[in-house]
């Protein structure tokens, strides 16, 4: 299992805003990854006393940074920062997250990668049940774009 030191060493998310606690399992084609944070009354993504399900997003882009960061790591480099630049897709089945007892899954993996781009899938449950879903898509920056 990968720890929340070593996946901050991957992304450019730090302290409170990155979001996943640990990889609970990783492979080129797709991760799986753990977080408890939803709960945190000084999460840095509420508004007013909640923390909307819409920011499920977020834990899915940041999912596709950790495996990115991952790979990268894996091949021996590092993985060139990323902006998010459209969300399809995106089904939510609550509307907050915050008063979720349980811990966040999220499973994604990449559907189109090129140089300067990639396109993910992701899927964030609790207790087992799905709570969101959707497409992400990033465009690479720095070299190679």
């Amino acid at each position: 299992m990968i720890g929340r030191d070593e996946i901050q060493s991957l992304i450019p998310h730090q302290g409170a805003m990155c979001l996943w606690d640990e990889v609970v399992e990783w492979d080129a084609s797709r991760i799986r990854l753990r977080a408890r944070n939803h709960r945190d009354p000084l999460h840095p993504l509420r508004s007013g006393d909640r923390l909307h399900a819409v920011h499920l997003c977020e834990y899915g882009a940041q999912a596709m940074a950790v495996h990115g960061g991952l790979r990268a790591a894996d091949a021996g480099g590092r993985a060139r920062p990323g902006v998010l630049v459209a969300l399809r897709g995106v089904t939510l089945q609550v509307e907050r997250i915050d008063d979720l007892a349980g811990d966040l899954e999220c499973e994604a993996h990449p559907l189109a990668e090129t140089a300067g781009s990639q396109q993910y899938a992701f899927r964030i449950t609790h207790d087992g049940g799905l709570i969101a879903e959707g497409r992400a898509a990033v465009m690479l920056q720095g070299e190679g774009t």
